[in-house]
């Protein structure tokens, strides 16, 4: 597989004004120091509890955010910091399905001017190439090109995230950002998106990064899988490993506190205590150890590094600890 995105250090601070003449007090730490790669034509899954950073992380790598600092290569070339007609262009190769289907779409727009609008931004076609393109389109994803004169109050939530789809397809990018992209649906509504997703990132060959809070989800479509908190990565793996051997004491307890189907399956409870700290205000040392059962002293002064874990190179974990732990699992 060849090397779709590289990101290399990527971090995302929002400032805090405040006073009469609204100077900067201090900064929301969303996303700090982020690395991965991406391969073309996989689905890479971020989970993460709410807050933890992930949408602020998908928003800077479609460019809705300008980064902080760092670094994001997409077929070699640096996108970060891309200025006017570069973004633009840059916009037809990553695109992004929103969260919530009744907010993304314009109320006021039939749906044919919201398909039709990313082909007039970029000067597309004529007018009956761009009709037949936005057709094509609401075939596409399953909808009947006869209802693209409706507006989106006219379709259910599975409709109108169907459209969100259509939208992100328009321009035929290689990388789609699917931000909690079936987390607003009812659960028999999010298989059926869920399989569309996959029909057609094998009909297109299509690229993903799926951003969700649901653990069962992230297992069903992704091929990698990296567990963020308070802006980092601290776990990164394939799926098989991280649903099987999960070795962060974060990432274990988010697997324990998931619904499992099976009642005989069961796993050693990961106790947190505590809330998860401000991205305001991070704790120094590992940004786990307020809430974590294992923190040595150690964990409170010093930045745990992403690291292979044992030699798994594709496995790896920011913890002081992980390797002692993984034993301990291995051998209980």
């Amino acid at each position: 597989m060849t090397s779709l995105l590289d990101v290399k250090n990527l971090n995302m601070h929002f400032p805090i004004r405040g006073g009469l003449f609204k100077r900067q007090v201090g900064s929301v730490y969303a996303v700090n120091d982020v690395s991965f790669q991406l391969e073309e034509g996989e689905t890479f899954g971020i989970v993460g509890e709410s807050g933890c950073g992930k949408s602020t992380l998908g928003r800077a790598l479609v460019r809705i955010y300008e980064p902080t600092s760092g670094d994001i290569f997409f077929r070699g070339q640096n996108i970060a910091h891309l200025k006017d007609k570069g973004l633009k262009d840059f916009r037809k190769e990553i695109q992004m399905v929103f969260q919530d289907p009744y907010a993304s779409l314009n109320p006021r727009k039939p749906i044919f001017d919201i398909l039709e609008e990313p082909f007039l931004l970029h000067g597309l076609g004529n007018a009956a190439d761009r009709r037949k393109q936005v057709e094509e389109l609401m075939q596409l994803v399953g909808l009947r090109a006869t209802d693209m004169n409706k507006f989106p109050h006219e379709f259910s939530g599975g409709q109108r995230q169907r459209i969100g789809i259509a939208r992100a397809l328009a321009l035929r990018p290689s990388l789609i950002v699917c931000d909690e992209a079936v987390s607003a649906l009812d659960v028999s509504i999010q298989a059926q998106i869920i399989n569309l997703l996959m029909d057609l990132q094998k009909q297109l060959k299509l690229t993903y990064i799926f951003i969700s809070h649901d653990l069962n989800v992230v297992r069903y479509i992704s091929d990698r899988v990296a567990v963020m908190y308070l802006g980092r990565l601290m776990e990164v793996a394939d799926s098989a490993t991280m649903y099987k051997n999960p070795a962060h004491p974060y990432t274990r307890a988010l697997m324990a506190s998931a619904p499992k189907p099976d009642p005989r399956r069961t796993m050693k409870p990961a106790v947190l205590e505590g809330d998860v700290p401000s991205p305001s205000r991070p704790p120094s040392g590992c940004p786990f150890h307020t809430r974590c059962p294992y923190t040595i002293a150690i964990c409170k002064e010093q930045l745990p590094a992403l690291l292979p874990l044992g030699n798994d190179n594709q496995h790896r974990v920011a913890c002081h600890r992980a390797q002692e732990l993984n034993m301990e699992a291995i051998h209980s």
